[in-house]
């Protein structure tokens, strides 16, 4: 979505390119505390984004994207392409130039006030991170959780941050209004690789104490296993070790899937691939040059080898939201019982209920196979 179609009137101070004719442009940010980084600060018109469901069968989500781009920089991240949508590149300006809807929580009260806001459930995190470093300055979370909360709207976050720490008592005091999905991504478990990969994340460590910190504060914390990166972190060793230390941190489930590259992600993945594996790089072309997602036999010899370390560590699968890519509500009664009181549930509300996975979406017969996962460890790709 471009900005011109989110921005209302602000004063402007000197743009980027992407930004330069954006009438909502308050003003762009250098500070010595996040070196090499630019705020662009924006007054937005709209909070709710709603999102159609990939798998083709007519449902959608919604979700709040409160930052574009992340400082994360996770060299995989497949929300890259969307940072071409304000003219910048999604490589190294997607890192670094970071906008930010100052105005987020007030914006988003004022729709969620309006009639025709069903109750849907909301998901942060399925684009860029909520809880990126730049939230400890600007703090835009706890309006967005109250505003959520108040208005009964469910919802979920997906972060990468251990910073919703800080936010812990006030999700717990929602959590009593309305239902909360929380999880912790946490793909890599290798140190040294975590920080190749994803250079500007907190730990491995810190993160599963975030997971810790979430249980003890009384909430469900799934653990986002995402991306498997083929030939480097799916070995039985590393995902013996990631399976077993969530569930130490007391994750209560656990979602996989293999990594996916969009067309754009694909030249930064790459590049990152060549500097640093240039052995698995012709692996790699194999697999992705003329596909997005992972071919079906590595999938279903992926899941053929999750599946028993999951039951071994007594951690159950976890389920995604076709459509925003968060945790899935588990249930039509589930949901139905978040809808505010004195409102009947609608179609919509049936509608807008996750039915698959990522994986069941790309290849339909995954389900059926993975449901009856025996010993076997499938093919040999060593």
């Amino acid at each position: 979505m471009r900005w011109s179609g989110q921005a209302i009137d602000a004063e402007r101070t000197d743009a980027l390119p992407g930004l330069a004719s954006n009438s909502g442009l308050v003003r762009s940010v250098t500070t010595p505390e996040f070196a090499g980084v630019t705020f662009h600060e924006v007054l937005a018109k709209s909070a709710l984004n709603r999102v159609p469901s990939a798998d083709g069968a007519g449902t959608y989500g919604w979700t709040i994207n409160p930052y574009r781009g992340c400082s994360h920089a996770c060299v995989y991240c497949f929300a890259r392409p969307t940072h071409t949508y304000l003219e910048f590149d999604g490589g190294a300006d997607f890192d670094q130039q970071i906008v930010v809807k100052t105005n987020v929580a007030d914006v988003l009260r004022r729709e969620l006030r309006r009639p025709s806001w069903q109750g849907h459930p909301v998901a942060l995190g399925t684009n860029t991170d909520p809880y990126q470093r730049a939230e400890g300055k600007y703090r835009l979370m706890p309006g967005v959780i109250r505003a959520l909360a108040e208005s009964g709207t469910p919802f979920s976050i997906l972060t990468k941050g251990t910073l919703l720490r800080r936010d812990l008592p006030l999700l717990a005091e929602a959590a009593q209004q309305v239902r909360i999905d929380l999880a912790m991504s946490i793909a890599v478990y290798d140190d040294a690789l975590q920080q190749q990969v994803e250079p500007g994340t907190p730990t491995t460590a810190a993160r599963l104490a975030t997971v810790r910190a979430i249980r003890d504060a009384g909430l469900d914390c799934s653990v986002f296993l995402m991306p498997v990166l083929p030939f480097i972190t799916d070995t039985r060793a590393h995902l013996d070790d990631a399976i077993g230390r969530a569930a130490a941190a007391g994750a209560t489930s656990v979602m996989y899937s293999a990594l996916h590259l969009r067309p754009g992600v694909k030249p930064w993945w790459f590049a990152w691939l060549q500097q640093t594996r240039p052995d698995l790089v012709a692996r790699y072309r194999s697999m992705y040059l003329d596909n997005t997602y992972a071919p079906k036999d590595y999938r279903r010899w992926l899941a053929e080898r999750v599946r028993p370390i999951l039951r071994a560590h007594g951690v159950a699968v976890g389920r995604v939201d076709p459509a925003t890519g968060s945790m899935g509500f588990r249930d039509r009664e589930e949901r139905l019982r978040t809808i505010p009181t004195g409102r009947t549930a609608s179609p919509l509300d049936e509608q807008s209920r996750p039915s698959v996975s990522p994986l069941q979406r790309a290849d339909p017969g995954w389900g059926h196979r993975t449901a009856s996962v025996g010993a076997a460890s499938g093919p040999t790709l060593f």
